[in-house]
């Protein structure tokens, strides 16, 4: 997959076949959109914009992304998109009119030959552009009707909110894939070193948060000498019992014997355990760990 952040783009990038919007998450709403867009004879490109827009309109806003952008581009390109076109997003292109966004950026920047668009797609300045705008356009238009799942519309903000309720089954039946978690580890305290449970540290800057608490997961180390699939147990949260931390995810492999630092992580959230708490000592909080490994142990057995 040819990933592309301008709208100078090379000549064998345009005259695609796209599917355009944020897709926070790649749900099954969103992989019906990029199916609209599959033509035996196009490309398939997937139009997005990054930084996510409301992160420019709210930059104070807590952070509610499913995915960094590195995780989108990986989960594109196993749904076999060639094309990634990440327009950057500022104030200067929020303040385009639709007409304008129509002929600078999807006919001049990218020559698309054909454009699909959830029914509720809205765009430009104001976000007073609809698919009824696109309809005019000198290129295919497709809209596609809005998924329903079995609780409702499936959208990323009940996603957000099954991952904060500790529902991550629920999550990935609307997904159609588990939720993940991605990034590279990075240096902790060494405290799960010390108790025997050595742990890799995953930041979660800008992503939002699911229930703080202890899961059963699933890990694919990406890259480095221990490359593989892993059963693990992760605690997310803020660490309670050694004072007020930034949140984030450590994860202790189980049966593991490696250095993972600077090893890039995606973590698969199946099952969610019990909520954080705060202990009265170590002696208490070891005897958790050792009963959170063997209950993940039980989950992940079934």
């Amino acid at each position: 997959m040819q990933r592309h952040q301008s709208l100078v783009v090379p000549e064998t990038a345009r005259g695609a076949s796209v599917a355009m919007g944020n897709f926070d998450g790649l749900h099954l709403g969103h992989q019906s959109v990029i199916d609209l867009a599959r033509k035996p004879d196009l490309p398939l490109g997937v139009v997005t914009f990054e930084p996510h827009p409301r992160q420019v309109f709210a930059p104070d806003a807590p952070p509610f992304r499913l995915m960094n952008a590195t995780a989108r581009a990986s989960r594109l390109e196993k749904l076999g998109v060639d094309h990634l076109y990440e327009i950057p997003f500022d104030m200067d292109l929020a303040s385009l009119t639709p007409q304008r966004f129509i002929n600078e950026v999807l006919v001049e920047g990218l020559g698309i030959a054909h454009l699909v668009v959830g029914a509720d797609f809205r765009f430009g300045k104001g976000r007073a552009g609809t698919t009824e705008t696109l309809a005019d356009a000198p290129f295919e238009l497709t809209v596609a009707p809005l998924l329903e799942g079995a609780e409702g519309p499936v959208s990323s903000t009940a996603i957000r909110e099954a991952l904060s309720e500790g529902r991550p089954q629920d999550a990935a039946a609307m997904l159609g894939h588990l939720h993940r978690i991605e990034g590279v580890v990075e240096h902790g305290f060494k405290r799960g070193r010390e108790m025997g449970f050595p742990t890799a540290n995953i930041s979660m800057a800008g992503l939002h948060l699911p229930a703080f608490g202890i899961y059963a997961c699933r890990v694919d180390v990406r890259d480095g000498p221990h490359r593989g699939t892993y059963d693990a147990v992760a605690s997310l949260g803020s660490r309670p019992t050694f004072g007020d931390h930034p949140p984030n995810l450590e994860v202790m492999l189980l049966d593991f014997d490696g250095d993972l630092y600077g090893a890039e992580l995606s973590v698969a959230l199946l099952h969610y355990q019990r909520p954080e708490l705060k202990f009265d000592g170590m002696e208490p909080l070891i005897a958790q760990m050792h009963a959170d490994v063997t209950e993940t142990r039980r989950l992940l057995a079934q």
